[in-house]
């Protein structure tokens, strides 16, 4: 450290020492060689007598060494040998234990490929949940692994993809097949239950001969072939019984629901499977526009429902949440709707009424065929009830064109039977008992005509055809006995009441015919308690029951009887009007002409046959024609007289209208009708008599001095009837003189006429301002 110091002469001091203790060293140095030089020299002189030694020994280890080469390398090769084998040995253990692990994998995707090409989806799904947990994991470092890993879920798809499309064709096989999966059903269930009907009748057979033997014979005898028929038929079908499985293969339902629960998509199945039949069955319930035509039409319809229903209930039984009892019911519910919306639309374009029946058939077995799978159809039944008064005024109209047809044909003129063979021909048809006829020879006659007992076989045959729709309806005895008894009366009191007023008011049917009309009704009339008789017998319903109705029969052959009595006196009226029209009097005659006018004497001769006629009417519809007849001839001459338009009227045409009211007044006294007491039917022409007595006796004292009394000779004659037709003859007068020898007589009775006029005037200016 010095050295740095800043000292004088520090450095040369420093290399002073230095040098000093170099020499020291060097000294030492020396001294040490010397001691050990001989050591060294006698070192180096064995190392020399060594050298050669050495040298030896160089060479024979170069030759050992040669030769153990030579000999290790024979060793080397195999030893290399043996490391190859081991190493091969090694490698194929390891391959060994790597492939024991890979073949299960290249197994089981082998096993998932056949799986796939033979469809067996299912099964390839739950080998590829297998692969991906148990077998890939083990071996998921290899390159081939991951390339199945990544074909997994495509395989998925396409097997969702595959099996979706397995689900439409189903979907649109069962949508063809619908039709005719219901037909099978509905025949099915028609069968069984004509084969339960068939053997209630057959138990029901002793009761029904007990009620009616003679036709529970016939019922027996129909019912054992009917019985032995079904039989016969069951064990031909007994084979033939054919499922919704038998003719639809509902695997692919299966399948896509089993893949789609598998892949954790059910929901999405189960939604997509509902969509399309909901809009399937939006397309079975919707029907063909001409459906109405024909009863294949309905049927095609009806089957196509119930096709779709069966199908889901077979779904519902077999599958597990794909279909739920109130998915189904909301369905029916839905569909019952619709179907009674269309079934009330097309119904009512049907006029057939045996088209109705086979509509209302087709309704019972398609009812009864859902009813058997458990759908509630209590909506059809109350649907078959408005069906029914459709099929009523369907049946009203066709009995309405039968009842006219009847009508046409029929000649208005008593049934003639020739022997005792026709004569029960007839009472077979018709309940007719008459006592006093009965002991009359033959040949005779029957007092109704030939549409009578052909109008009570067309009631009997609209009973029958009303009583067909009634079956089947799950109705009571007592139910169907009140319908058939309100059809019934409709039947008699608005269809047959209006073709016998028709009939009645037809320009061609003349008295004879109302006559016959008359008779004809009041023998249907006293049949109306043998068709009571009748639907009691059908239904086994007596007739005390309380709640049995009656036919009202009775009132509308009354009034069609009443009807055709008014109309006999409207054509008798109508009658002699003809005969007043063709009336040709001279009134300004000077004398009569000694006797009745002509068309006064075939008018009474018309009225005579006529009421020869009325013979066989009631007592009461005889005399009231009679007196109305008279009436109205009485007034018809009355009004003859005091016709405005006939000016003038001389004595000569007052007697020969006398005369012809004698001839009026000898018919009335004749008694054309039994009956009539004393005189009654001659005060139908009082008021012309006493009118033409006070002009032809010229008896104006007496009139004018009784009148108004109670006894007075003229009560009937009016004031202003007499005055009218003393102008008459008064304006008669003066232009053909006839009062001119009054005037030469006396002049006193022309001032009497004055006088009777003005007093007649007076009477009558008196009663109008009375009124």
């Amino acid at each position: 450290r010095s050295v740095y110091d800043d000292q004088p002469n520090a450095h040369q001091r420093f290399m002073e020492k230095l040098d000093a203790c170099i020499r020291n060293h060097d000294r030492e140095i020396e001294k040490m060689c010397n001691f050990h030089h001989q050591g060294f020299v006698d070192a180096i002189t064995e190392l020399l007598k060594v050298r050669a030694d050495a040298e030896k020994l160089k060479v024979q280890v170069t030759d050992t060494n040669r030769r153990l080469q030579d000999a290790g390398k024979e060793v080397i090769a195999q030893t290399e040998e043996v490391i190859r084998c081991r190493i091969q040995q090694r490698n194929i253990t390891t391959v060994v234990e790597k492939l024991q692990l890979c073949l299960p994998v290249l197994e089981m995707y082998s096993k998932l490929k056949e799986q796939m090409n033979v469809k067996r989806y299912y099964s390839a799904l739950k080998t590829m949940e297998q692969l991906e947990n148990l077998y890939l994991p083990r071996v998921s470092q290899y390159r081939f692994c991951q390339i199945m890993i990544e074909n997994l879920p495509k395989l998925r798809e396409e097997i969702k993809e595959i099996s979706m499309s397995d689900l439409k064709d189903f979907l649109e096989s069962i949508r063809k097949h619908s039709d005719r999966i219901g037909e099978t059903a509905m025949k099915q269930a028609q069968q069984q239950k004509t084969f339960s009907t068939t053997l209630q009748k057959q138990n029901n057979v002793n009761y029904g001969r007990n009620m009616h033997l003679g036709r529970s014979r016939v019922l027996e005898s129909k019912n054992e072939i009917t019985l032995k028929r079904t039989f016969e038929e069951d064990d031909e079908h007994d084979e033939e019984v054919l499922t919704a499985q038998d003719l639809v293969d509902f695997s692919p339902v299966y399948r896509c629901l089993h893949i789609y629960s598998v892949l954790g998509d059910g929901e999405i199945f189960e939604n997509y499977y509902r969509k399309q039949r909901r809009k399937q069955a939006r397309l079975v319930l919707q029907p063909q526009s001409s459906m109405h035509e024909t009863v294949e039409g309905y049927r095609r319809y009806f089957s196509q429902i119930v096709g779709f229903f069966v199908v889901e209930d077979h779904i519902l039984h077999v599958t597990q949440g794909l279909v739920t009892r109130t998915y189904t019911d909301e369905l029916w519910n839905m569909a019952l709707s619709k179907i009674i919306a269309v079934l009330r639309t097309h119904s009512s374009y049907c006029s057939d009424p045996d088209l109705v029946l086979e509509l209302k058939n087709l309704i019972v077995v398609f009812a009864d065929t859902l009813q058997g799978y458990g759908f509630p159809v209590n909506r059809l039944f109350d649907l078959l009830f408005e069906i029914r008064d459709q099929y009523n005024e369907t049946l009203l109209k066709k009995w309405s064109g039968l009842f006219r047809d009847i009508f046409e044909g029929d000649n208005y003129s008593p049934i003639p039977v020739a022997n005792e063979e026709e004569y029960k021909i007839v009472i077979s048809k018709f309940p007719f008992q008459d006592p006093e006829l009965d002991t009359q020879s033959f040949p005779k006659k029957l007092p109704m005509s030939q549409s009578v007992p052909q109008i009570y076989i067309q009631v009997k045959e609209f009973i029958y055809a009303s009583l067909k729709f009634s079956e089947s309806l799950h109705r009571s005895s007592t139910e169907i006995d009140d319908m058939l008894r309100k059809s019934t009366n409709l039947l008699l009191t608005r269809t047959l009441s209006s073709c016998l007023q028709n009939l009645i008011k037809k320009p061609h049917i003349g008295l004879t015919e109302l006559v016959q009309i008359i008779i004809n009704t009041t023998h249907l009339e006293q049949a109306c308690k043998y068709l009571e008789d009748f639907i009691s017998n059908i239904t086994n319903i007596s007739q005390v029951t309380v709640h049995t109705a009656r036919l009202y029969g009775l009132s509308t052959f009354k009034d069609a009887r009443h009807a055709a009595e008014g109309e006999i006196y409207t054509k008798l009226n109508q009658k002699i009007d003809e005969f007043i029209q063709i009336a040709d009097y001279d009134w300004t005659m000077s004398e009569s002409d000694g006797r009745a006018s002509g068309y006064l004497m075939d008018l009474i001769n018309f009225l005579r046959s006529t009421f020869q006629v009325f013979t066989h009417l009631p007592g009461k519809v005889a005399q009231t024609a009679c007196m109305s007849a008279c009436q109205h001839l009485s007034m018809s001459l009355m009004q003859m007289l005091l016709d405005s338009e006939l000016k003038q009227i001389s004595m000569g045409a007052i007697q020969q209208f006398n005369l012809d009211v004698i001839q009026c007044e000898l018919f009335a006294s004749s008694e054309p009708v039994p009956g009539f007491q004393g005189d009654t039917l001659q005060l139908a022409f009082i008021d012309l008599r006493q009118l033409l007595d006070l002009f032809m006796v010229w008896d104006w004292s007496t009139y004018l001095a009784d009148y108004g009394q109670a006894t007075s000779k003229y009560l009937r004659v009016n004031p202003s009837t007499a005055l009218t037709l003393l102008e008459k003859m008064k304006d008669s007068s003066k232009k053909n003189n006839i009062f001119a020898q009054f005037r030469k007589n006396d002049r006193d009775k022309q001032k009497l006429i004055e006088t009777v006029v003005k007093q007649l005037r007076g009477l009558v200016n008196g009663m109008s301002q009375h009124t």
